[in-house]
């Protein structure tokens, strides 16, 4: 048998001191590990809340009645007697066309049939008395008639030398001048009336927002102001809310096939004329106050990869869990949240890109993340300069 060779002295105490350091850095490096502090994120509690809810609608403008001035006889146009743009009532005299030839043939009409009247007068005491025949007499009768008409006709082509406003309502420019000759058989308007108060707005919407509407107005979601209707309050493009509030009408709807969209139809009160024909505004309709509403901030929200909306929570131990999330709306930077979460879920809202699902990590409030989310983003950019 070989003979086991022996180390000096020396060289064991050596190794037995290194052994000792080598097991001492072993310690060190557990305890440090075990030291590490846990990453802090930024929590709201979800708790109940009321919320008033409300949707917008984009429409658009236009008027209440809409009426093109024409001609009912011809002549030569003696005055225009509005100033274009302005307000008109309705029966107020807009043009006055030439009435000379109209007068005449209304005095020429006027004795026939007052000669036509006493004929028939006479002829019918004569029948009585069986003085004349009966077809004397209808003949007069006839004659009589006729005159009558064409006085009368005689008389309304002369009103209609007088062209009067057939509504109330904002008067447009006028087509024609002082001198034009006007027909009563031309397709031009002399000019446009709009009345623009009462206003409509006209909304499109896909006819499955009906339903919603419909269903939501039934079952008093929407604030109902009267059968088949529910109110609306106004937006004007610049953002700026309208002070009068609308009904936004159900009845008289129909869906147009090429789209599958409909037309609804609010009426705003327009007193002060702000609103004008052709103006792009939204329409929002007070949906009510919910009670039992659950709200997390938007930034709280992430999406999967197939592109689901979900949100970190924490367990009783602070380890991140991953739940899918059903949201409704968005209400003032916040979501509304149908399902996925419950009263007291705690949902991670700052420092979301630090952590994973299966992470124990320290919850603070997130009203006092505002240095964490500060330090976590200028740690995750390099430095340049090193």
């Amino acid at each position: 048998m070989m003979a086991r060779k022996q180390l000096p002295p020396g060289i064991c105490a050596a190794l037995i001191i290194g052994s000792c350091f080598a097991l001492s850095a072993c310690d060190k490096t557990s305890s440090a590990t075990s030291d590490t502090p846990l990453p802090e994120v930024g929590i709201v509690t979800v708790e109940p809340q009321s919320v008033r809810l409300s949707t917008e609608l984009p429409g658009r403008t236009n008027a209440f009645l809409i009426a093109e001035v024409r001609p009912q006889v011809s002549g030569i146009l003696l005055q225009r007697k509005f100033r274009e743009g302005s307000d008109v009532k309705a029966g107020e005299v807009l043009y006055q066309i030439d009435p000379a030839p109209f007068q005449a043939e209304l005095s020429r009409a006027e004795p026939g049939m007052e000669s036509a009247r006493l004929l028939f007068e006479r002829y019918q005491r004569l029948l009585q008395t069986h003085a004349i025949s009966q077809q004397q007499y209808d003949d007069a009768r006839s004659q009589y008639l006729q005159a009558k008409a064409a006085t009368e006709s005689a008389r309304i082509n002369l009103n209609y030398t007088r062209i009067i406003a057939p509504i109330s309502g904002r008067i447009g420019r006028s087509a024609v001048t002082q001198g034009a000759l006007v027909t009563a058989s031309q397709t031009e308007a002399l000019a446009t009336i709009q009345q623009l108060d009462p206003i409509y707005v006209d909304i499109t919407q896909p006819a499955t927002k009906l339903l919603e509407l419909r269903e939501d107005l039934a079952s008093g979601r929407l604030k109902n102001v009267g059968k088949d209707q529910a109110e609306i309050r106004v937006k004007l493009d610049n953002g700026r809310a309208y002070p009068h509030s609308g009904t936004l009408q159900f009845s008289e709807v129909s869906v147009e096939e090429s789209t599958g969209a409909v037309t609804l139809r609010a009426i705003v009160p327009n007193p002060d004329g702000v609103l004008l024909p052709g103006m792009f505004v939204r329409a929002e309709l007070q949906e009510g106050v919910r009670d039992q509403a659950l709200l997390i901030p938007q930034r709280g929200v992430t999406r999967d990869t197939q592109g689901n909306a979900v949100a970190l929570v924490l367990d009783e131990k602070n380890t991140v869990k991953q739940r899918s999330l059903t949201t409704d709306r968005s209400v003032d930077g916040q979501w509304l949240i149908r399902d996925g979460l419950q009263v007291g879920d705690r949902v991670i809202v700052d420092g979301i890109q630090k952590v994973q699902p299966g992470m124990q990590v320290k919850p603070v409030p997130a009203a006092e993340t505002a240095s964490i989310v500060d330090h976590s983003a200028k740690s995750s950019t390099p430095d340049s300069g090193k």
